[in-house]
């Protein structure tokens, strides 16, 4: 029995839609799925229809992409709405989200309970002589700027930083509770802390890669192991004792098609763990 966790999908593209029909089934084992399935309620509809039937059971956070509402799509939900409409559709199926009871790993090994988080970005992943209201020219200045911009609504929050300060408040509340004696396995798709956040072709859309509140989660929270995606660089890191996998497949051009979304999950728990790296 292994945890094993991928995000990313991104289903608008056809070579990966053929990666998910392709993946054989792990019918013993659990799986993360953290955040961006794609750009619409489909494509989360068609990752689950997937993937559901393939394990045992499945656990999904959202990402940015998945929260996408082009204004193309008249009467399609926005912000909080569409949000709500993503954790329906995965409950439908029997999917946990950030809106449902924390659960606990019923494989080997000590006590640990998965907790899928959903915390959005605030733009303070940013130097410290960039203010706040200054970090999104400051981003564009160098020829970036996220097509959330356009895209992903806050509604009915004034604005991406109020909603993703509540979405703080929510998880840290929930955090809180989890007993003592778990080890927490922490599932989000936003990186955790702005180290993490180091894409060096593009380094200024750190901004919208997280937010500073949960720099410390990884030690407050006894956690044992951080997953997440966004940043569409696999890797393994270790802060502070704690190990943080980065799960992504990413777009067709960043993934080895040869080896399939087979090839590319991350074993998150079991003896002598594996994960994709570069």
């Amino acid at each position: 029995m292994k945890l094993l966790a991928t995000s990313d999908l991104h289903l608008g593209y056809d070579e990966n839609r053929r990666a998910l029909g392709e993946l054989p089934a792990h019918p013993d084992d659990w799986l993360i799925l953290a955040g961006d399935t794609g750009e619409a309620l489909a494509h989360l509809e068609l990752a689950l229809d997937e993937l559901v039937p393939r394990f045992a059971r499945v656990i999904w956070t959202p990402g940015n992409h998945d929260l996408w509402a082009p204004a193309t799509r008249p009467g399609y939900p926005r912000g909080e709405a569409l949000y709500d409409a993503l954790v329906a559709r995965c409950r439908s199926r029997g999917v946990l989200t950030p809106e449902d009871p924390f659960v606990e790993w019923p494989g080997p090994g000590p006590r640990r309970v998965i907790a899928p988080v959903f915390t959005l970005y605030d733009y303070s992943f940013r130097p410290d002589d960039v203010p706040a209201e200054e970090a999104v020219s400051w981003a564009r200045a160098s020829g970036v700027l996220c097509a959330d911009e356009r895209y992903l609504a806050s509604d009915p929050y004034p604005s991406r930083q109020a909603w993703c300060a509540e979405r703080v408040r929510v998880s840290e509340a929930r955090l809180t509770v989890i007993s003592a004696d778990a080890r927490v396995v922490l599932v989000n798709h936003f990186p955790l802390h702005p180290s993490h956040a180091d894409l060096r072709l593009i380094p200024r859309f750190s901004i919208w890669c997280g937010t500073r509140q949960t720099e410390d989660w990884h030690t407050r929270f006894r956690v044992e192991v951080v997953v997440h995606g966004h940043l569409h660089r696999r890797s393994r890191r270790w802060l502070d004792g704690v190990r943080f996998e980065e799960v992504s497949l990413g777009y067709p051009r960043q993934w080895r098609q040869d080896r399939g979304l087979e090839g590319h999950l991350t074993e998150v728990v079991s003896e002598g763990a594996k994960s994709e790296s570069g």
